[in-house]
């Protein structure tokens, strides 16, 4: 793939505000824009600068590491492009088996809880859109659960284990999405 093509995806958010504004009627734009400025002219840039639309870059599920030193396992992500920046995210021992187990592809017995959500979530007509890594604090990682149903989109938070369990149990693997700002806070 060329490295000057760069994967940057918009958060639903972002795209759901795009949307709200373009429907909204005139009186919600007039108090959503605040007073008028007599000083600015119409076409002057934005004091507030440009609106902050977070930047997603694809990531591609490596492995899941368990270092007897360690605490608890580890699930490794490594960015899909240069600069192939990676994260190490900890997660419990029975998450990280879930994690493999759905990487591998294979079932056991009895359907796991990630197993008949995926079911669940298939019969119903769910797609599992993305996984996405939204946020890296005090050591811990956020994620989002990126759904597409029959009746629009719904984005839902929930554990990074679990997201990336259910996103690799698709019959087709959900994309895993990591916010810039996670990888440029865990590599400070």
């Amino acid at each position: 793939m060329d490295e000057t093509a760069e994967r940057d995806v918009a958060s639903p958010e972002a795209q759901d505000e795009t949307a709200e504004r373009d429907v909204a009627s005139p009186e919600a734009q007039d108090v959503a824009a605040g007073p008028p400025r007599d000083d600015a002219p119409d076409d002057a840039p934005d004091p507030a600068g440009p609106s902050a639309v977070p930047v997603f870059r694809v990531m591609n599920f490596e492995s899941v590491l368990y270092d007897l030193a360690d605490p608890s396992p580890f699930v490794h992500l490594q960015e899909a492009e240069s600069p192939f920046r990676y994260l190490a995210i900890p997660v419990a021992t029975a998450d990280a088996i879930a994690v493999h187990a759905a990487h591998i592809q294979v079932s056991g017995r009895r359907p796991t809880t990630h197993e008949l959500l995926a079911a669940a979530l298939a019969r119903a007509r769910v797609d599992v859109i993305a996984a996405r890594v939204v946020r890296y604090e005090g050591g811990v990682f956020f994620a989002e659960l990126d759904l597409m149903t029959p009746h629009g989109r719904e984005v839902l938070d929930c554990r990074t284990s679990d997201a990336l369990a259910l996103a690799l149990r698709q019959s087709v693997p959900a994309p895993i999405l990591c916010a810039e700002e996670v990888l440029r806070d865990y590599y400070t």
